[in-house]
Order: structure tokens, then C-alpha cells, then sequence
């Protein structure tokens, strides 16, 4: 496991960047630098990176753009994080290493250290008839790891995009006391506008955490359309705040005193544990 010593909850702004991603790497990287730096100013103490920051998106595209971690795309996470004092969540980067490709979110802290290296575990294979076919599995390989770390706020778990379509996944980092679960994705005109939300706001009310989704901005001319909307969601299910499709950053402040206060007053969590295991000793 990825797990990190816990601090003390309090209250943290949260940054997800929504940038167009560039066919050119070095574009990519150099507004990662403008953009963090913006979001720093403005008193974010996370920020989050969207899924594919550095490369376009497609099956076509992950081992042309795949590097090793670390790597170049790292070393600039890591600088920039530990020049503007933030925890950088580095949405994802396609990662070579002994052969395979993996889709791959590193974690830096402020200091510039390496915190955790995600791989996504659930790969994006759908078929939806007249509308979309996407096969990660043609190139990647899946992780097989989970992984969360800590910050003087609270513990973070990590997924990306498909993740998010795995209640269980939640539901684990939940019990590991995760409290912000980020997850960097590339939902596509098709799944986005049906599901991208909804995912979101049911992961939040059934864990009473929450929800962090980014996204790259959207651009018509890409082979694979993002659909954007980068969006944060409270542990009530409420979405409070949300992009567009275009280019931007989007703002939270994170309140764990809240979070508590609605575990308290509908104590699920506290509740399914007890049920669970009731229903498992009538079993046994």
C-alpha cells in the first residue's frame, strides 16, 4: 500500500487545472508551471492535474509519449510543487517500465518528494454501439495498487477516470480514512455528459466524502473529444463548483469540519459497518 502518516484535518483550498493538452510535451509541461503557480496565488494548497496532461489521449498515443518515473514530466511535477509549496497531484502521465505501458498518477509534496505512484487499476474498454469503442487494454497494462497519502489536512485517495465507475474502490479508501477521494479523468462526449456528474455525486453520498473529477479542457479537433466540466462535489452530494468545457481552474475550500458534522448527523458509515457484520455472523 501507498499509505502515508495521517495529520490534523482543518480547513484547505483545493485547485483542479482544466488545461488544453497540447500534441507538444514541452507546451504541456510549460503551462503545468503557469497554471500551478496561478492556482498557488490564489491559496491552493492541493492541486490537481487532469488524467493524460502531457500527451494527448488514444491508444495510439501512450506509447509514443510513455516515459519512465522518474522522468522528465516528473521532475517538472516536482519542481514546480516544491517551488509554490503545494501537494501536486499529477493527474496522470502514460509510464513505461519493462516492457509495458501503464496509465500513471504520481503525487508530489511540498517539498518536492515523490509521495505515490497510481496506476490505474480499471482500464477504459467500452462499446457502445454508433457512438464510441476505446480499448485501454490494446495498450496498457492495469495497476494493482491502491494508494492514498497524507496531508496536515487530511488523508487523499487516488484513482483515475474508469475508476470512478467502481463504487468499491471508494468504498475502500473510505474505510482507510479518506476523507478527498481526487480523480483525474477523460470522460468523452458520450459517457460525459450521462455519467460524469452522477458518478460523482453517488461516490460522495455513499461514502460522505469528497469528490474531486478533472479534466482536460475540451478540443474539437483531438481524435478523442474530453468532455470537460472539471467539478468538486461535498459530501451532501452537492456539487459546488464546476467548470465549463474550456480552459480554467476551479476552486474549493475543502471543510473537514463539515464533512464530520454530516457523518454525525446521517452516520452511515458507523451503521453499515455494525449491519455487515450482523448479516455475516447470521451467515456463519
Amino acid at each position: 500500500m501507498c499509505d502515508n502518516m495521517s495529520g490534523a484535518a482543518t480547513k484547505f483550498r483545493l485547485a483542479l487545472i482544466q488545461h488544453v493538452v497540447s500534441p507538444l510535451k514541452a507546451s504541456n509541461l510549460s503551462k503545468v508551471r503557469t497554471l500551478v503557480k496561478e492556482a498557488a496565488l490564489k491559496g491552493a494548497k492541493v492541486v490537481a492535474l487532469p488524467e493524460c496532461f502531457n500527451s494527448p489521449y488514444g491508444t495510439k498515443y501512450f506509447p509514443e509519449y510513455a516515459e519512465k518515473i522518474p522522468g522528465e514530466s516528473t521532475q517538472v511535477l516536482s519542481d514546480v510543487a516544491k517551488e509554490y509549496a503545494v501537494h501536486l497531484i499529477g493527474g496522470s502521465i502514460p509510464e513505461e517500465d519493462g516492457g509495458k505501458f501503464y496509465n500513471t498518477c504520481t503525487v508530489f509534496a511540498p517539498n518536492g518528494s515523490m509521495l505515490l505512484k497510481y496506476r490505474k487499476i480499471h482500464l477504459f474498454d467500452i462499446d457502445v454501439p454508433g457512438k464510441i469503442c476505446f480499448r485501454e487494454s490494446e495498450t496498457l497494462s492495469p495497476g494493482n495498487k491502491l494508494c492514498t497519502f497524507d496531508t496536515p489536512y487530511c488523508k487523499i485517495g487516488i484513482g483515475i477516470c474508469y475508476d470512478l465507475r467502481f463504487a468499491e474502490l471508494a468504498q475502500i479508501y473510505t474505510k482507510r480514512g479518506c476523507q478527498l477521494l481526487v480523480y483525474p479523468g477523460a470522460f468523452n462526449m458520450t459517457t460525459g455528459p450521462a455519467h460524469w456528474k452522477l458518478l460523482q455525486r453517488a461516490r460522495a453520498v455513499d461514502n460522505q466524502v469528497y469528490i474531486a473529477a478533472v479534466s482536460p479542457a475540451r478540443n474539437e479537433n483531438d481524435s478523442y473529444v474530453a468532455w470537460g466540466h472539471s467539478s468538486i462535489v461535498n459530501p451532501w452530494g452537492e456539487v459546488i463548483t464546476k467548470a465549463g468545457p474550456e480552459e480554467t481552474i476551479v476552486y474549493a475550500d475543502i471543510d473537514l469540519k463539515y464533512l464530520s458534522d454530516i457523518r454525525q448527523q446521517i452516520p452511515i458509515l458507523k451503521q453499515k459497518r455494525n449491519d455487515l457484520y450482523s448479516v455475516q455472523a447470521v451467515q456463519d
